[in-house]
């Protein structure tokens, strides 16, 4: 299937299990002080602690691995989650975790 019925179900299953999440999201960018429109748009944020970002790809690339990481570090989000869906098994090959070297909680 196409990546946008797998994220429809992912928010439909989060959402009726009462797990906060937001999808579709702008990821700001800021250069000297200043906003950038980019129109970057994450696919998941859950809980405002997880970046989520779906595939339906043959191979996921380096290039996508790029995405989510930027998106985690832009947003100061923690983890990462990469799932493909093109795969076999998802829950051994499907999936990747990421972790945010410079995440800083604001407190």
């Amino acid at each position: 299937m196409l990546e946008s019925v797998y994220h429809k179900c992912l928010k439909y299953e989060l959402k009726s299990r009462g797990i906060n999440c937001k999808s579709e999201c702008l990821v700001p960018l800021k250069c000297k002080e200043v906003n950038l429109d980019t129109e970057l748009r994450v696919d998941l944020i859950v809980e405002d602690s997880l970046v989520v970002e779906l595939k339906a790809v043959e191979k996921v690339h380096p290039v996508h691995e790029a995405q989510i990481l930027t998106y985690m570090k832009l947003l100061n989000i923690p983890i990462g989650l990469m799932l493909n869906f093109n795969c076999t098994n998802l829950f051994k090959e499907g999936q990747k975790t990421f972790v945010n070297d410079l995440y800083r909680k604001l407190e």
